[in-house]
Order: structure tokens, then C-alpha cells, then sequence
């Protein structure tokens, strides 16, 4: 597999657009499984070092550092929780308020392995707050949906996929903390003939790491990578916009 689109490259830095399913490191019980850090150390050696995190299953902007230096730096700046931070969701059901904020404690289900849980004590502190920036409203037979811009101020695993099912509109597709609603061309155009062998428009987790703001740690300037949304992201987005009365953007 080759590497992934490189989004901007210099002496001290380099970005991917990580596609999703593609895991950041080797999965536990399965390390020939191909995973991004593999990937980068064929290509760039054993300095170039991870940043951040991003769960596989999440598409978009990924940060690797080419030096220790430039790696504890930006380190640094993530620790602090100074870095910028935008994802992008589609989510099923519309959030209540076009605006708001999510501060909660998780931390591992010890009953559900591989999920995150909402605790009173004794967890990570997490805060995200959310734009709602598209709304395309249920009608007979069809779920409502959004396009709701993410803003994590913390890092934790699940984090933004939690707080949006906690605040009743879970990102579309996701296994862990949503429902089987699928986004269908034929819930949303009338008329559609190919329902027997039809396929949802997109099948992934809708959440697309979009954006991060940073100081760059050559230069000290501010700097903002970005990355596009994908094709599948694309086409869903393409249709909710085309077949959805009183869809709206903020």
C-alpha cells in the first residue's frame, strides 16, 4: 500500500490524509496488519515520529514530526491544549442547539472493551464544542441528519463520537455509540428504482479530522493545515444538499 496524499511537507514536518479504516499503528494480535507507521518508516526512516492521535476508523489530516526537537514541541502544544482542532460529522438526528458545548468524564468500558463510557469520577476530563453547520430534517420514513463542525478542546479516544450520541445525534455509521441507520439514496430521492441492490451512500464513520492550527516549530508561526473532505464524505453531503427540502447552511 502506498503512502497516503501528502497534505504539506518541509524540513521539520509532514501531513497525510489518512484514509479511514487505515490504523496509525500496528493492531494489537495482528502486527503485519498494514498501518500508517509502517507506511511512514519504509519512506522517511525511524525518526519521523507521530504527533497526535486519530482513531482508524476517522479519515483526514494526520502530523508527523522529522526530529525530536520539532516533535517535542508540538508535543507540547497539544498537552497545553493550545493546538486547533476541527473535525467534520454527519450525524443521525440534529443536534437541539446550533451551538453548543460538551464537557464530560470517560474513560474504558470495562464491560464493552474497545469503548468509551460517561463516568462521574475517576475518568479523563473532555470538552468539545460544536457547530451545527447543516440541518436536512426528517420526513415520512427517513431519519434526520446534520453536518455539525467538532471542536475538540481535549484528546481522548472516542472523544467526539461520545459527546455527540450523548447529545442525541450520533455520527452516522458508527457501530460503537450509534444505530444501523444507513444513509440511503432512496430515503432521500423519490421515485428511486435501484432499492434491491442499493448501497448506502457512504459506509464508513461519517467523521473527517478537517483541520489543525498550530505554532510551527521552526518558524514559532502560526500555521493551519487542512484537509479535504473524501470523495464518499462528498457524494453524501451531494445528495442530503440535492433531495432534502428545507436543508440549510449556517
Amino acid at each position: 500500500m502506498p503512502l497516503p496524499p501528502v497534505l504539506f511537507e518541509d524540513d521539520a514536518l509532514i501531513a497525510f490524509d489518512k484514509p479511514a479504516g487505515l490504523p496509525l499503528a500496528p493492531i494489537p494480535g495482528d502486527p503485519a496488519a498494514e498501518n500508517l507507521a509502517g507506511l511512514v518508516r519504509a519512506r522517511l526512516g525511524p525518526d519521523a515520529a507521530l504527533v497526535h492521535r486519530l482513531d482508524p476508523d476517522t479519515s483526514g489530516l494526520v502530523l508527523y514530526a522529522k526530529a525530536k526537537a520539532d516533535l517535542d514541541f508540538l508535543s507540547g502544544q497539544f498537552q497545553s491544549k493550545t493546538v486547533g482542532k476541527i473535525f467534520l460529522a454527519i450525524t443521525t438526528g440534529i443536534p437541539v442547539e446550533d451551538e453548543f458545548t460538551i464537557e464530560l468524564v470517560m474513560k474504558e468500558d470495562e464491560a464493552r472493551p474497545g469503548r468509551m463510557c460517561v463516568v462521574k469520577k475517576h475518568g479523563h476530563a473532555t470538552v468539545t464544542g460544536f457547530t451545527v453547520r447543516e440541518k436536512f430534517p426528517a420526513r415520512t420514513g427517513r431519519a434526520a441528519f446534520a453536518l455539525v463542525e467538532c471542536r475538540p478542546q481535549t484528546g481522548r479516544p472516542h472523544q467526539v463520537r461520545l459527546h455527540l450520541a450523548e447529545a442525541e445525534a450520533p455520527i452516522l455509521n458508527d457501530p460503537l455509540y450509534g444505530d444501523a441507520t444507513p444513509l440511503l439514496l432512496s430515503d432521500l430521492k423519490r421515485g428511486y428504482k435501484g432499492r434491491l441492490d442499493e448501497k448506502p451512500l457512504i459506509t464508513r464513520l461519517a467523521l473527517h479530522a478537517s483541520a489543525l492550527t498550530f505554532r510551527h516549530p521552526r518558524t514559532r508561526e502560526p500555521q493551519t493545515l487542512t484537509a479535504p473532505l473524501p470523495k464518499d464524505f462528498e457524494v453524501a453531503l451531494k445528495y442530503l444538499r440535492k433531495f432534502t427540502a428545507g436543508s440549510g447552511r449556517r
